[in-house]
């Protein structure tokens, strides 16, 4: 399943695919789904310049058939200036575990509903403890996309590209070059999409919301100005702010109107956000309790509407963002695009699925490695339960190649579980049909890549794996 050269590779395309230097050509796209497996396999196992050609392979051969990163930009500034019925909201969906066979079933779902409007996302935090940097990210989700024969654009994002407090406080300067860094590795992956979250330096121990937030919207203008620089030509990256930390007090609009003036004010004559991330009562993961079972949790509907309509009129953005929500009840999720809310954050509710599904001897040997390795975070007065729901996650870039390896049937009754899930999402979230409002208002800009050479093969390295999320 793995080559170890690059005429390997060749040599498994041949027939469906000609590489003539840096040239890629289709010239059998009804044989590339039974090129996909071997080649995705290498891209994310592989080593070094094997390893960086499937990616480019995988990234050119996409491009040739109409699979390509896109930024969601102009869809969301559409909706906020009312050129687009704003009816649907969009998913965003946090791809942590089997991401091949995850991102195929999404695929699978959005074929039959016709969904355009969709996210693959994944967080800072969660590049380490998954154990996927962005290039092995977009590289999987483009080969689950020309396996299941999906075309249009692929709005790939970085999830909570977020400020640590703690490191923050530590050495300011080198925490932010930090998620500068990641956003040139994010943005040179196709990440045309990111969420920069400076949140967690909200003060509200200053006496006006201007001096609570100031440090949050300061340092997302300056990142804002640096993601403007590392845009492809043609391409302005989709970016979001953050006004509330996830899980913490619920936001108020008078705390958006001090984020987005005084953000508006330092951003300068760059391009600003195209949305907003707001808290209105969720909490990543959801509420674990002592039996582990989650707590019912609340969102503030009419909070989140009114913050939704406030940064449309005021700032002409898409609107606001919901994080925390895959855990909500199932009624929960027409309610969205009922008060315009503009994208929902989805994450822990597909791991659920994953682990329920397992093999009991794969969930027995993660809840082993969270205990050896993980204990730190086992903190008092909580159950067992509640340590191991909070941190199976963390298992899960230790375990990627065992779950990667599963027979053929259990990953497919994982993926028809996984398939049946966001096909109910985007029916919730109604967005059936809209494909073609999101091609029309995508440009399309093809951003090709050299082929790899030996010299710059290395992976780029961050432990990134003790950051919260």
């Amino acid at each position: 399943m793995q080559a170890t050269q690059v005429q390997q590779l060749f040599d498994h395309l041949a027939g469906a695919v000609q590489v003539d230097g840096d040239n890629v050509s289709v010239l059998n796209e009804a044989a590339l789904p039974a090129k996909m497996d071997e080649l995705v396999w290498t891209a994310v196992f592989g080593d070094g310049l094997v390893r960086d050609a499937a990616r480019w392979l995988i990234w050119e051969i996409g491009l040739a058939v109409g699979v390509y990163p896109a930024s969601i930009h102009e869809l969301y500034l559409a909706i906020g200036r009312g050129d687009v019925p704003h009816d649907f909201t969009v998913p965003a969906m946090n791809i942590r575990a089997m991401n091949y066979n995850t991102s195929r079933a999404v695929f699978r779902a959005a074929n039959k509903l016709g969904v355009g409007a969709m996210l693959f996302e994944i967080a800072r935090s969660e590049i380490g403890y998954t154990g996927q940097r962005p290039a092995e990210y977009t590289a999987a989700v483009t080969a689950a996309a020309i396996k299941e024969g999906y075309r249009g654009p692929l709005y790939i994002q970085g999830d909570h590209f977020q400020i640590s407090a703690a490191r923050y406080a530590s050495d300011g300067d080198a925490e932010v070059q930090a998620v500068k860094d990641l956003m040139v590795e994010a943005v040179e992956a196709g990440f045309y999409n990111i969420d920069i979250d400076a949140s967690t330096l909200v003060d509200l121990s200053f006496p006006t919301l201007d001096e609570q937030q100031k440090v949050n919207y300061s340092l997302c203008a300056a990142l804002t100005q640096h993601a403007r620089e590392l845009e492809p030509d043609g391409v302005t990256v989709s970016l979001g702010g953050e006004i509330g930390e996830v899980g913490h007090k619920n936001s108020t609009v008078a705390e958006l109107h001090a984020f987005m003036q005084g953000y508006n004010r330092e951003v300068g004559d760059a391009v600003g956000i195209s949305k907003i991330s707001v808290q209105t009562g969720t909490s990543h993961g959801g509420v674990v309790l002592p039996d582990g079972t989650l707590a019912d949790v609340s969102v503030d509907f009419d909070t989140l509407k009114e913050l939704s309509q406030v940064s449309r009129d005021a700032y002409g953005i898409g609107g606001a963002v919901q994080h925390g929500a895959s855990t909500l009840p199932p009624s929960a999720f027409g309610k969205f695009p009922e008060v315009g809310t503009l994208e929902i954050h989805l994450a822990t509710g597909f791991q659920n699925i994953i682990y329920d599904l397992l093999p009991q001897d794969l969930v027995d040997a993660a809840y082993d490695y969270c205990r050896e390795n993980h204990a730190s975070q086992w903190k008092e007065g909580k159950t067992e339960e509640q340590f191991l729901y909070s941190n199976r996650k963390r298992a899960l870039g230790a375990f990627k190649k065992e779950w990667w390896s599963l027979d053929a049937e259990t990953q497919a009754r994982i993926g028809g579980a996984l398939e049946k899930q966001f096909a109910f999402l985007f029916e919730q979230l109604n967005v059936g049909d809209t494909q073609g409002v999101a091609e029309k208002t995508t440009t399309k800009v093809l951003v090709h890549k050299a082929r790899p050479s030996a010299a710059a093969a290395a992976a780029v390295e961050e432990d990134v794996s003790d950051l919260a999320d």
